[in-house]
This record gives C-alpha cells, structure tokens and sequence, in this order.
C-alpha cells in the first residue's frame, strides 16, 4: 500500500512540475510574438513629430499634390480632396481615382467624413490645414508638409517617409531626374530662350517667377528666364501698363477658368489683344502659348511633373529659332 501512495505522490509531482513548465513558458512566447510586431516610426513634419506603425493602408490625403504621390507609389487613397479643375478630378488623373471619396477640397476639407472612412494615415499641409491639425490627429496619425507649389520632391519624400514607402520613393525620384538630365541635353542650346510665364484669372494677371511649380522645372532643366522674371520669388500681380514683364523669347501661360466659369479666358484674351501686348517681341514672333492649368500650375504634383516636361521638350521640338 505505501509503495502505490509512493508512486501516486510522485506522479502528482511531476504533474505539477509539467504545470510549472507551461506556465513559465507562457512569457517567452508572449515576449517573442510582441519582438515580431513593428517598431513605430518617428516622422518629423510641419507640425512636429507622428508615430507610425507599420505600412498603412487607409489613406486620406488633402491636398492634390499629395495625391499624385499616393499614385505614383501606386497606392489608391480611400479620401482625398477634390482637384480643383475637374469632375472631381483632373483628367490625367481620373481613371486611377474610381471609388475614391472626395472628402471637400484643400481649403475645406470635410473633418466628419474623413473620420468616417476610418483612415490608419491622413496627409496634408500647414499651409492649408493648419488650424484643423489637432482635430485630424485624433482621428489619425497625421503628417503635414510645410507648403505648395516650390516644394514638390521634399514634400513627395516626406510622404514616401509616411508611406513606408521610402526605397519605391527614392526610385520614382530617380527617375525624375534622369528624366530632368536627358531632356536638358536632347533641349541643348533652346535652353538659351527666355521663358516668360504667367498665370490669367478673371480680371486679374499674374507674373510668374522662379519659385513656383512651373518655374522651379524651368530652372531644372537650364532655361533662362527675362530679366524682369529672374528673381527667387513666386509671383507677382501686374496691371496692363506693366505689360513689358512678360516679354521674353518664348511665353507660356495658363487660364484658371472653374467650373464653367471663363472669366480667366476672357483676361487672357482681353490683354493679349491689346495693342501693348501686340507691341511685345513674344506676340510678334507667335512665340505665345497657352498651356495646361492643371499640369503647369495647380496640381503640383510628381505625375505633373514629368507632364510638364515631355509637353516643354514636344513644344520646343516644333519651335522654328529663327
């Protein structure tokens, strides 16, 4: 009899050290599955520091240069801000941006609706969102540019950064530059023409110098600008008597025309057939152009970009230098 209770003591005993065992193992196991998850990504913007985990998957973005980036890195948002010229979005864009919701536009973007797409990331800029920022962030991590228009490769790294998308990032950049260097040599000597730029809206003219979306290309690819545009500034508003300004050896400029509204057009054609502007070298040599508002000016975006370049090298390729 004591020989069984002998044996059945030692059976509980090793019952309890198999116990023991699988207890103690418990913490490594939590321990190794809590090594595999992702480590949060610190991302300093505009507005401070965002913590990220991970890549994420539910993007809204609020500003239309923003959205390019998002394309170009082959990601779809689930929100995004209206383009400002288009039904909602602008035509080179359109057919990637199917059942996307348009979450307002980039002045006026639609907090309640952002919310209710239950976005992991949303993307925008001081510029614009600044007084909205707090509200965003406690939605969602938020990540904020500084500004528009003269910033579009440091802007489109920092989102790739948000993204977790930084090796694809780096590669479209890549790409864009060597797009930049094959152009400026195949436009060889044109570059030597002076680019005038300007911006009609309806009753209103706008000189365009070197530090906006169009004139920051401009200086990629080498071209010279008239003396009275070469300055490191955005742009300035002119009257008519100011005319000389946009004289140059070739001129391109964009109508803001929206939404059925051609009051841009009709500024545009107004100056253009006044007789100061018939009195411009640019006008007398039919060197004037009208080209793409979205592409040249409002989207500013990565995929514009490369746009802007192919319509400058097709354009100076027809260009008879007389």
């Amino acid at each position: 009899m004591f020989r069984s209770k002998g044996i059945y003591t030692l059976a509980i005993f090793f019952l309890i050290l198999l116990f023991v065992a699988a207890c103690g193992n418990e913490e490594p196991i939590k321990s190794k599955q809590a090594s595999t998850d992702p480590a949060p990504r610190t991302i300093k913007h505009a507005m401070g520091e965002t913590k990220i985990t991970g890549t994420p998957q539910r993007i809204v973005v609020l500003t239309n240069q923003g959205t390019e980036t998002l394309l170009e890195l082959g990601i779809k948002p689930v929100g995004a801000v209206k383009s400002w010229i288009g039904d909602p979005w602008y035509d080179h864009i359109k057919d990637k941006m199917t059942d996307v919701e348009v979450v307002g536009d980039e002045t006026q973007p639609n907090i309640e609706l952002i919310a209710s797409l239950k976005p992991d990331l949303i993307l925008g800029t001081k510029v614009r969102h600044e007084k909205i920022y707090q509200q965003l962030s406690s939605i969602a991590p938020t990540v904020f540019t500084e500004n528009l228009g003269n910033s579009m490769v440091e802007n489109f790294r920092l989102f790739a950064q948000a993204l977790n998308k930084e090796t694809e990032g780096t590669a479209v950049l890549d790409d864009y530059n060597k797009a930049i260097e094959q152009t400026k040599t195949r436009l060889g000597d044109k570059t030597k023409l002076r680019i005038s730029l300007a911006r009609f809206q309806p009753g209103k003219v706008r000189v365009y110098y070197k530090d906006n979306f169009a004139g920051v290309i401009l200086n990629q690819l080498g071209f010279a600008r008239p003396d009275a545009q070469n300055k490191d500034e955005f742009s300035a508003d002119i009257t008519k008597e100011q005319m000389e300004v946009l004289d140059g050896d070739v001129f391109f400029y964009f109508t803001s025309d929206r939404e059925g509204n051609f009051g841009a057009t009709q500024t545009a054609d107004e100056w253009l057939k006044d007789p100061l502007a018939q009195n411009l070298n640019v006008v007398k040599k039919d060197r004037a152009f009208k080209v793409n508002e979205p592409i040249w000016n409002t989207s500013g975006g990565i995929i514009s970009a490369k746009l802007l370049i192919k319509d400058i090298e097709a354009r100076f390729e027809n260009l008879k230098i007389k």
